[in-house]
């Protein structure tokens, strides 16, 4: 089953952000948008240079009025040696979300149960936690938070304007569909 259009499971964890320990849950991501970034662990290769990606880009998802958590399976505590350890993920200015119980993988269906590790899924989530994209691929390929923040502008885009679609390549200011039977056979 999708989890498009589903709601966000309740759940509760520790993250690491800005210095301080703080609990993050279903509730808390309710009232803005979210970005959610699984990624397999902390300490790894690949995994800082996405960290560093998003926190590069970071202003223009709050200009957007949303916050981004990135997850791994890992605890709070390894989050914050991480952020000290690494220059990467020290610039990191959104929470970094520990989940050792597997919950919020599971609930997102990105749990290698193999290897108690996530995969590498990116889903943006509207201010009611409902989720509106999800994008789930193999560990080795990172991603370019580029293409998320074109997602979310999207989404943001929709949902303050019922009845019109986004088109492939779609970005903000072009021009997007408004679905009806006379389209039908002409695009």
């Amino acid at each position: 089953m999708s989890l498009i259009n589903t709601q966000v499971q309740p759940f509760k964890t520790q993250a690491f952000h800005n210095g301080k320990f703080v609990e993050v849950s279903n509730e808390t991501m309710k009232g803005k948008w979210s970005v959610v970034i699984f990624m397999p662990a902390a300490f790894t290769f690949n995994c800082p240079t996405e960290v560093e990606d998003a926190a590069e880009n970071y202003a223009e998802f709050q200009k957007m009025g949303a916050e981004v958590y990135i997850v791994t399976t890992d605890t709070h505590f390894s989050h914050k040696m991480w952020y000290a350890t690494s220059p990467a993920v020290g610039k990191a200015q959104f929470p970094l979300v520990g989940d050792p119980t597997h919950t919020l993988t599971r609930a997102f269906d990105v749990h290698i149960d193999s290897e108690g590790l996530s995969l590498r899924g990116t889903f943006v989530i509207n201010p009611e936690g409902i989720i509106k994209t999800a994008e789930v691929h193999s560990n080795e390929i990172a991603r370019d938070v580029k293409e998320t923040l074109r997602k979310l502008k999207a989404a943001q885009y929709t949902a303050a304007n019922p009845g019109q679609v986004c088109p492939a390549k779609w970005n903000e200011g072009a021009k997007t569909l408004t679905p009806s039977l006379d389209l039908v056979g002409k695009i």
